[in-house]
């Protein structure tokens, strides 16, 4: 009997988060190259709907994990409900998006089972019978193959963007899905959860972005960056940038992107006047495409770069706009 790869997708208020696509799709390559089953599971209370959309793509089956303990996220409730599940399920393999709320709880879960994690991976590779799992270290300037030592389950988290969820494969037809109930007691939640953070208005998740357009220091003053706001607007997209312009107060933190900042994958990256430190490719390089317009000819981001715009921005930027308002124009 083929081992299993176990997807646990995260859904928050009803909805899957992005990142669960591209998870499962890592798991669809991850199955082709093992030859081992692929396998999903959404944790909540009546997920049955989401469970019905992860049983569209290509997995074997689908299991909706049901309790009212788990209705709103708690770490203790999550990793009770899992570990009941994967200790009766026995996964070789379990995978999940590397976000805020699964690095909150699977520390918890993997050193309940007695097991480790290996998070925020960009890849894998199989080398023989080995599977090598590759995460980046000291802010991206390196890159490290880890494999587990000890038995399974295995845990690992990928991180936004290493794969692109619109590469995931549906399946012919819907997958199985069965319902499981989990008892989880009353003690084992030992937090009461408040009602979920809303950010201030002027806050913005980037990783939800499929257009963003990016200042660095060549923007050279506060004032011009109303200039790439104007491309972004045009675009439909949203403003970011690199951490010296978020540390000059230009703009709020919210949209700084980088090692210390947001990891983004958006369909388009455009990077005015940034000149590619290693910190800020770490955050931006998953984008599908990349487009760097920059005076220096030898800036590290043309190496990364699909498209590469050696010039002045300010020269570069407003016919731009413009052109695109002709073919986009304003609804």
């Amino acid at each position: 009997m083929a081992d299993t790869i176990l997807v646990v997708v995260e859904q928050r208020e009803g909805k899957l988060n992005r990142v669960s696509w591209e998870t499962i799709v890592a798991g669809q390559a991850l199955a082709r190259e093992t030859g081992w089953n692929l396998e999903a599971a959404v944790a909540g209370n009546n997920v049955s709907g989401l469970a019905s959309e992860v049983a569209a793509k290509a997995v074997t089956k689908v299991y909706a994990i049901e309790s009212p303990k788990l209705a709103t996220y708690t770490p203790d409730a999550f990793a009770a409900a899992l570990k009941q599940f994967i200790a009766s399920s026995q996964p070789k393999l379990v995978l999940m998006p590397h976000t805020y709320q699964v690095r909150d709880f699977i520390p918890k879960l993997a050193t309940a089972m007695g097991r480790t994690v290996i998070t925020d991976c960009i890849g894998f590779k199989k080398e023989k019978e080995i599977l090598l799992f590759t995460r980046q270290m000291f802010q991206g300037k390196f890159a490290a193959d880890v494999t587990f030592a000890g038995d399974p389950p295995w845990f690992v988290t990928f991180q936004n963007g290493a794969f692109r969820a619109d590469k995931i494969e549906s399946g012919a037809a819907a997958a199985p899905i069965e319902n499981v109930n989990i008892e989880i007691a009353d003690a084992v939640v030992r937090n009461r959860p408040e009602e979920a953070f809303k950010e201030a208005k002027q806050a913005v998740d980037l990783t939800q972005a499929s257009v963003i357009v990016a200042v660095g220091r060549g923007i050279k003053e506060q004032k011009n960056i109303e200039l790439a706001k104007q491309l972004a607007e045009a675009l439909g997209g949203e403003i970011a940038a690199s951490r010296p312009i978020c540390d000059s107060g230009w703009l709020p933190m919210d949209r700084q992107v980088g090692s210390s900042g947001q990891t983004v994958a958006p369909q388009l990256y455009l990077a005015l006047g940034i000149s590619g430190a290693i910190q800020h490719l770490v955050g931006m390089k998953g984008a599908r495409t990349i487009i760097a317009v920059n005076k220096d000819s030898e800036a590290p981001i043309f190496e990364i770069a699909d498209y590469a715009v050696v010039g002045n921005l300010f020269d570069i930027v407003p016919p731009l706009i413009e052109e695109i308002k002709k073919v986009k124009p304003a609804s």
